[in-house]
């Protein structure tokens, strides 16, 4: 498994995975994923073997000293097995690079093993958004601090 930045060839394949990843009202339009990409101070890694890509993260400064991780997606196949930690590996040594003070996301008040991912890896949460989702769930918002 290797961790790559994003190609525009990848926008059809990260559609498909956000598609299968997240329930409708929750996963991203290929539009919205291309949106998020192309915005200035946005990176995106892939995370691919010779068989393909397996999942992806989205990130980007919310301010000077704020990262924002807009969305990880591993498919089914490749959770459990390091993908999501490689990822967010990638994403947190950028935080680094960019002199932020910390990263943020969202996440279901019900994925409740996204939240364990998250508290292992020193994330906490910090606030609750009713309605967040499409859908009326509310998210969680988890951060970690990255420098004091």
């Amino acid at each position: 498994m290797k961790i790559r930045t994003y190609k525009p060839a990848d926008l059809p394949t990260l559609y498909a995975i956000d598609q299968v990843c997240f329930p409708p009202g929750i996963s991203y339009s290929k539009s919205e994923i291309a949106r998020f990409i192309s915005h200035r101070g946005s990176r995106a890694w892939v995370a691919e073997d010779a068989n393909g890509i397996a999942g992806f993260l989205i990130a980007g400064k919310a301010s000077r000293e704020v990262g924002h991780i807009v969305t990880i997606d591993v498919l089914a196949g490749w959770r459990r097995k390091g993908v999501g930690r490689t990822l967010m590996d990638a994403v947190e040594a950028w935080a680094v690079e960019q002199r932020l003070r910390m990263l943020y996301l969202e996440t279901a008040e019900d994925n409740h093993a996204a939240q364990r991912f998250y508290q292992r890896r020193n994330y906490i949460k910090i606030d609750e958004i009713e309605r967040y989702y499409s859908d009326g769930k509310a998210a969680w918002v988890m951060a970690k601090t990255i420098r004091d």
